[in-house]
């Protein structure tokens, strides 16, 4: 390793090494002078161009440096610069290590005599690694159960582990070994270690013989694909041997079991190897550590799911009784491929599929850096090839590999991927498991996570041979692979679908009839001779418009499929097709506008009430195109559009009655026909999470008052129009209840009083015929036949109910109130809110009722009791017979009445005295009474949580179902599970918990504030 040391070789070494690629070249010059200085030499040419051929050239460098002065403080110096000068095999090996793995550069300081498993010839390792394992930690190879022996077991296992992985490394990084043949080395090694740590735990266990146990590996160690730092994923199966209690031998199991998985993964001097994690047994980390065959077989057989089928996928005996191992694996096996059979099969892979989606959806600081579950990551690669095991495997045995690569390859030869999606599919695999195993040999750490650095990006880049650009040419293949991954993994599932049915030309993989209702079923729909027939006449013929479905349908089935209910959503997207498919904008939209495309699939396959709307008035999917298209509009603009329709209609006179009412119903068509729009438009919004339930509410009531009002001046234009002169009174509709609190859901009768005003010295009897006439007339015109959600105007909290008259006077309401109005008047009148008719009027209503709500000094004692009285009657006798209370969301306990009534009692005592209270709004009533002091803030929101949550779910049941419900739903499958997902929980039983939890809260808030219970 000597070299000359002229003046001019000198000036020349810092050029030298900069051409090389060494990043900082002076400081690499005065290392290798230093070097030069200690040693009297320094590397010669050929292993300088070897470091500057590596992917980090300064980190080899100051590896090698290390090694070499660790080597000739232990006396071995010699023997590796000879080696280096002459073996170019060791030469190239150990270079590439230091150059990639610091922490493997830090073993070999350590351990400098393992620079010679980088050899060629016999000082490589080769053979089993479990004997090279058992045999570092003293135990006997050959022995039925191996038992560990000395005190420093741990340390010696974990530096026999380092100097294979070393020997692996090194011919990794040279090409020597391809990504699949280094993942199952890895899994076989991790396989040794597990059997030398079942060593080390049986010295620590002296009763261990009256057990058998055996390892199973799962995951990436069961697949033999593991990777170079990970979670050795395991499951214990134990018996007791015979003539042993089995509950005896169990608990030695566990304690043997325990053992083992604190052997490898207990840190030492020499670090820890991995976690051993056992969380994939039956029940998880709930459930025992270590069952019995027949515990294990029970589980599977009732109560697995089949995210746990797909873990069993890849079971195999890694350690431990190997005969017990064979056992479990025979027991497993014909249970795992049943798994498709099950009635929650659908349920559980659509799930799968969420979760998966979620993972690769994260909204992380590092989720564009994810290798694994980024888009386009390894995950979607698994998760896609599993999935396609698991539909198709249980008919097809040739399917049942354990390893993506295998199990992949067989389904091209089988016919269910594409030979060209395979081949990308292979490739673009091979290349993301490589560079996350060259992420995770940098500092031997569990990472997914591709450094944002610009020096890990350049050893990345450098590592995978690219040198003209290594950071801008490792990003764009990275970008391009995870692409390429993604868009495959969106049309595995469905592109074959459309090839099943419609003779389209290529050879990627086409489904037998068979095979595609298959994975339909698997992916969701619920009949899939239906949904065949629905794609067949999307994509059949040789129309632009077919060509395009064949183009959007492929990601479109994905995303129905990814909604609630996939047959719904894909039966609503032909409708919709058809109504404008030869609509020029609308399949150009779809096919350029992304979001549009999935937005619509969401929507159509998770609320008939949408579709309903959306199949009425198709046009209005150029509302899904961007969040601004979403919000809802002003009320004053939606005013205007509505009042003008109704003077266009009615602004001559009519010739005859009849004239005159075609006229009024026109003019109240076209209005609904906005409404129908404009609630669409807040449904979309709701489903995709861009409106709370404030601006729901306010939306909602605003378009019922815009609609009421429009047919309000029909109304009165007709009445009008028939009396041949103007209405002899003014008149005012009063909204009431939920509409007068601004609170209307996509369900709510529009609750009203009508009031009216005849002016001084008109005939008050022809003034009340006239405006009763009015009433009746917009009642009449909100009524008639359409095809949209009703408004039914709902007039039944006026005084006297049905049996008082339909409108009143102003002074009529003033007389009543003064003589006859019951406490549960006055709290039915603190969400009355004038919205619509003669400004004046309405002012003076409000004038005269707000004393009554608001009464001087409060309400009094007498009228509190009445009003408790009331409400436990009503808890007792309104909810109907045979419904769960406590699911009732308006009347159970904690639900929206007991909130609500907790607000009306609070302002019917204090509203007078504290201006904030005086609302016709829930939730601002509320913080009102936190700001007065009148009720605790954290009481405060337990109340409005419940309300809020309790909304929510009505309105999720009115979307889904098309129909109103207060009851949250229990019964039908896809229903409930379509209202959890629409409310955004993962399972059915995570929203029920969640609600129960909220209104026993609240309820609890309402018996200590509304009945004074302690």
């Amino acid at each position: 390793m000597t070299e000359s040391r002229t003046p001019e070789r000198r000036s020349s070494l810092a050029g030298r090494l900069a051409r090389l690629g060494f990043t900082d070249a002076a400081r690499a010059e005065w290392l290798l002078r230093d070097a030069e200085r200690g040693t009297g030499s320094r590397p010669g040419d050929d292993l300088l161009d070897a470091l500057g051929g590596t992917a980090d050239p300064d980190l080899a460098l100051d590896g090698l440096l290390r090694l070499l002065a660790s080597a000739d403080e232990h006396g071995a110096g010699g023997g590796l610069r000879t080696a280096l000068a002459a073996e170019p095999g060791t030469r190239e090996r150990l270079t590439a290590v230091l150059g990639v793995s610091a922490a493997l550069g830090d073993h070999l300081a350590r351990h400098p005599d393992h620079w010679r498993v980088l050899r060629d010839g016999p000082a490589a390792p080769d053979g089993d690694p479990r004997a090279d394992l058992l045999a570092a930690v003293g135990a006997d190879p050959s022995a039925p159960e191996p038992v560990a022996g000395g005190d420093g077991a741990l340390a010696a296992l974990r530096v026999a582990y380092r100097r294979r992985l070393l020997a692996l490394a090194g011919r990794d990084l040279i090409g020597s070994a391809d990504v699949a043949e280094v993942a199952a080395e890895l899994a076989d090694l991790a396989a040794a270690a597990l059997e030398a740590g079942l060593a080390i735990a049986r010295a620590g266990v002296p009763e261990h013989g009256t057990c058998r146990l055996a390892v199973i590996g799962m995951g990436k160690a069961g697949g033999r694909e593991l990777n170079y730092v990970s979670d050795v994923d395991v499951i214990f199966v134990a018996e007791a041997r015979d003539g042993h209690d089995e509950d005896a031998a169990l608990r030695t199991a566990t304690r043997l079991a325990s053992a083992m998985m604190r052997a490898c993964s207990a840190s030492t001097e020499e670090g820890a190897l991995w976690e051993v994690d056992a969380a994939l047994r039956p029940e998880g980390k709930a459930g025992p550590l270590v069952r019995t065959l027949a515990s294990h077989r029970a589980y599977y057989e009732r109560w697995a799911k089949t995210w746990e089928f797909q873990a069993l996928l890849k079971a195999r005996p890694v350690a431990g009784d190997a005969e017990l191992g064979a056992r479990y694996l025979d027991m497993v096996t014909p249970i795992v491929w049943k798994a498709a059979e099950g009635e929650s099969f659908v349920e559980d892979v659509q799930a799968m599929r969420r979760r998966v989606e979620t993972d690769l959806d994260r909204r992380t600081a590092d989720a564009e850096r994810q290798l694994k579950l980024g888009p386009g990551g390894l995950r979607d690669v698994e998760f896609s090839v599993q999935l396609l095991q698991l539909v198709h495997g249980r008919g097809d045995a040739t399917l049942r590999d354990r390893a993506t690569l295998d199990a992949l390859d067989a389904l091209s030869r089988g016919g269910y991927v594409g030979r060209d999606d395979a081949a990308v599919l292979t490739s673009a695999y091979r290349f993301l498991r490589r560079v996350e195993h060259l992420v995770q040999l940098h500092r031997l750490r569990r990472t997914h996570l591709v450094p944002d650095e610009a020096d890990g990006l350049r050893r990345l880049g450098r590592a995978l041979g690219l040198r003209t650009d290594p950071v801008g040419e490792f990003t764009a293949l990275w970008r391009r692979h995870a692409r390429e991954v993604r868009r495959i993994h969106e049309k595995l599932f469905y592109r074959p679908l459309l090839r099943a049915v419609a003779r389209l030309p290529g050879e990627e993989a086409r489904l037998t009839p068979e095979a595609a209702r298959t994975r339909l079923e698997a992916l969701g729909y619920a009949d899939p001779a239906g949904a065949l027939r629905h794609i067949e006449a999307l994509t059949s013929g040789v129309s632009r418009r077919a060509a395009i479905q064949r183009t959007l349908l492929p990601v479109m089935l994905g995303w129905f499929a990814d909604a609630p209910d996939p047959d719904a959503g894909l039966l609503g997207f032909r409708q919709v097709s058809d109504a404008l498919g030869t609509t020029p904008w609308y399949l150009r939209l779809l096919r350029d506008e992304v979001t549009v495309a999935e937005r619509m699939a969401w929507v159509l396959g998770s609320s008939r009430y949408a579709t309903d709307l959306l199949l009425r008035a198709p046009e209005a999917v150029a509302l899904l195109g961007g969040e601004g298209d979403l919000a809802p509009r002003p009320e004053e603009a939606l005013r205007a559009e509505a009042l003008a329709a109704v003077r266009r209609y009615g602004g001559a006179p009519p010739k005859d009655a009849a004239e005159g009412s075609r006229s009024a119903e026109e003019a109240v068509g076209v209005v609904r026909g906005l409404r129908r729009r404009e609630l669409f438009r807040v449904a979309v919004a709701d489903l995709l999470g861009l409106a709370d339930v404030r601006t729901v509410g306010d939306a909602l009531t605003g378009i019922a008052t815009v609609t009421i009002e429009a047919a309000l001046a029909a109304a009165v234009h007709k009445i009008e129009m028939e009396a041949r002169e103007p209405l002899p009174t003014r008149v005012a509709v009063v909204a009431m209840g939920r509409f007068g609190g601004h609170e209307l859901g996509y369900g709510s009768d529009a609750d009203v009083m009508f009031v009216h005003d005849p002016p001084p010295g008109a005939d008050e009897a022809a003034a009340g015929r006239a405006a009763h006439a009015v009433a009746e007339e917009l009642r009449r015109l909100l009524a008639l036949p359409a095809p949209d959600p009703p408004l039914v105007i709902d007039p039944n909290l006026r005084p006297e109910g049905r049996q008082g008259p339909l409108v009143r006077t102003l002074a009529s309401y003033a007389a009543y109130y003064a003589r006859w109005s019951e406490p549960w008047e006055a709290q039915a009148l603190l969400r009355a809110d004038p919205l619509i008719g003669d400004a004046g009027l309405r002012d003076r209503f409000r004038a005269l009722i707000d004393p009554v709500r608001w009464p001087e000094g409060g309400i009094g004692e007498d009228a509190v009791r009445q009003i408790r009285r009331l409400k436990a009657r009503m808890e007792s006798e309104r909810l109907p017979r045979g419904v769960e209370r406590r699911l009732h969301t308006k009347l159970g306990p904690g639900g929206l009445a007991d909130v609500e009534w907790v607000a009306q009692i609070l302002q019917l005592k204090h509203a007078h005295d504290v201006p904030g209270l005086r609302t016709t709004r829930t939730l601002d009533a509320l913080d009102a009474a936190v700001a007065g002091r009148l009720l605790d803030a954290g009481d405060a929101e337990v109340l409005a949580e419940a309300w809020c949550l309790a909304t929510r779910i009505r309105g999720a049941i009115m979307l889904v179902r098309g129909r109103a419900s207060d009851l949250l739903p229990t019964d039908h499958h896809r229903e409930r599970s379509a209202v959890t997902r629409v409310l955004g929980y993962p399972a059915p039983g995570d929203l029920l918990e969640d609600y129960r939890r909220h209104t026993r809260r609240a309820r609890a808030v309402v018996d200590r504030v509304f009945y004074g219970a302690e």
